[in-house]
This record gives C-alpha cells, sequence and structure tokens, in this order.
C-alpha cells in the first residue's frame, strides 16, 4: 500500500502538461508532484500512474516515489488563478503525488548518451504498458544526479478506457519507432529475457494492490475493486510475455502529427480544458 500524506500547501501549477499538475508540500514534510482526480482523464490516469510506476520500480527502472495525497480544497481558496482554484475544487479526498525530483532537467536525446541495454529496458517496459507518451516529441524522462527517471505514466494500458476490447487491445504490436530512445538501438530482446520473467501473477496482484478501492469503485462491468484489479492482471501478464515479438522499430516520423490517441492529445491541449469539475456542473 503506498504511503498517505495530507497536503499542506500548494506551492505552483506545472503548465508544461495538459492535467495541471502542481507542486505541493505535505505533512511528512515532503514536496511532491501531485496529480488530481478532477483533471483530464481522472481517476483512470491515476491508476495507470500506480500500476505502471510501482511495476518499473519493482523491476529495478529509475521512478521517483509515489504516494497518496489527502487534499482539502479549502487550500484553492486563497489561489489568485482560477484555473488552479477549479480544479482544487474538483479534486478534494485522495489525489496522487510522485516524489519531486530537485534540480532534475528534461532528457535530452541529443545531450545524453544511452546504453543498448538500458535503452531496451525501458522500450520493452513501454511495450508492456502500451505507453504512448514517451516519444521525441514528449519524452517523460528527467535526468536526476546524472541518471535517467521515468515520469508520467498516465498514457498507458490504453485498454482500460475499453475493457470489452482488452483481448484484442493488449494483443496489438508497439511501434517504438518514435520513442525517445529509438536512435539508441534498445536492445529489447536481452531486456525481455532478463524482465519477463520477473512479471509474474503474484508481482502484478501487489502492483494493483497498491491503486486505493475509491478509484476503481463505479466502473461498469466489473462488480468490485478487486475484479477490476484482476483485468488489470490479466490484461499484463500475457502482454509482458511476448511483446518483445511485436516491437517494431522504423523510420521516425518527424514531420508526421503525434500517433497518440484522441483521447490524450485533447487532454494536452493548452489549459483551460474540462476538469471532472465542469462535468458534474453539466458545463464542458
Amino acid at each position: 500500500m503506498l504511503e498517505e500524506v495530507v497536503a499542506t500547501r500548494y506551492v505552483t501549477p506545472l503548465r508544461e502538461g495538459g492535467s495541471l499538475p502542481g507542486i505541493v508540500e505535505a505533512d511528512d514534510l515532503g514536496t511532491y508532484v501531485m496529480k488530481f482526480t478532477g483533471a483530464g482523464q481522472g481517476r483512470k490516469t491515476l491508476v495507470a500512474e500506480v500500476i505502471c510506476g510501482q511495476l518499473a520500480r519493482r523491476l529495478g527502472l529509475r521512478v521517483p516515489e509515489l504516494v497518496t495525497i489527502q487534499l482539502d480544497p479549502v487550500i484553492g481558496l486563497g489561489e489568485p488563478d482560477q484555473e488552479v482554484q477549479e480544479l482544487l475544487k474538483a479534486s478534494g479526498g485522495l489525489n496522487l503525488g510522485m516524489d519531486y525530483l530537485p534540480g532534475s532537467i528534461g532528457f535530452d536525446p541529443l545531450a545524453y548518451a544511452m546504453d543498448s541495454e538500458e535503452a531496451g529496458r525501458v522500450v520493452w517496459f513501454d511495450a508492456v504498458i502500451n505507453n504512448v507518451d514517451r516519444s521525441w516529441r514528449n519524452p517523460n524522462m528527467l535526468v536526476w544526479h546524472g541518471e535517467p527517471w521515468l515520469i508520467d505514466h498516465g498514457a498507458t494500458m490504453i485498454w482500460h478506457h475499453n475493457w470489452p476490447g482488452v483481448q484484442a487491445s493488449t494483443a496489438k504490436p508497439y511501434d517504438a519507432s518514435d520513442h525517445v530512445l529509438a536512435s539508441f538501438r534498445p536492445d529489447v530482446r536481452a531486456a525481455a529475457a532478463d524482465l519477463a520473467p520477473l512479471v509474474t501473477e503474484d508481482l502484478l496482484t501487489e502492483v494493483a494492490a497498491d491503486v486505493p478501492d475509491e478509484w476503481l469503485v463505479d466502473e461498469p462491468g466489473f462488480d468490485s475493486a478487486d475484479a477490476l484489479r484482476r483485468a488489470y492482471v490479466d490484461a499484463l501478464l500475457p502482454r509482458a510475455a511476448t511483446v518483445h515479438e511485436r516491437i517494431t522499430l522504423g523510420e521516425r516520423t518527424e514531420q508526421a502529427p503525434s500517433r497518440a490517441p484522441g483521447w490524450l492529445t485533447d487532454h494536452l491541449a493548452p489549459w483551460p480544458h474540462a476538469t471532472k469539475h465542469d462535468a458534474k456542473d453539466g458545463s464542458e
């Protein structure tokens, strides 16, 4: 289970992405990048962050430590930015925090080198979780103390937006042509040989157990949070075993639009965009 902390101060928004995450301080004296249930894809994004982030950490990949953060919307009353106020109002209760890495900078494949073994491990992992958002356009990697760190796994496991089509979705290949690490000749077969045996039913069950019940309730087609957790296990387990056979590396599409799905690119539009709070009010 993830450690739970309480937000004590909202510091500043991070406007690089569409979901407007923010830096917050908490009662454990830690500083976190907070992602909100009221933004963009809401709780499904947080579910993906937990399952994929915790899986990566279990496999030895660098991902900032995750916590759950209790947020009292009253924190937003003093915010001068109306969009921030609305987001905080829409996100009362349990949200997600990622350990803030002070002094980190964005990964640039032209400025940093990576061997084919480590690149292969990241590409293989992204193939398993079907990460469509670690491309040369948007690397979603940081460099901290000279090491690469993986962040932002909200745009993964696309099948959980359409559970009836899960089998067809998880059987699809993974096109890594635009992956930020494609130029480092990633050795995905070596990565699969090392990492795939570690992705067991027990490991995935433990990872899924880290997702709070309240982010899993009321999902159509599932009668309990545990049943939904089981669906994540059943989707990831066979994919981890064989996806290395379906990873393709072709020419980078420098002039082509992003291959990310519409539901993602819509929420990468500049803030403000619709929030869960707006939907409850009947506005878009």
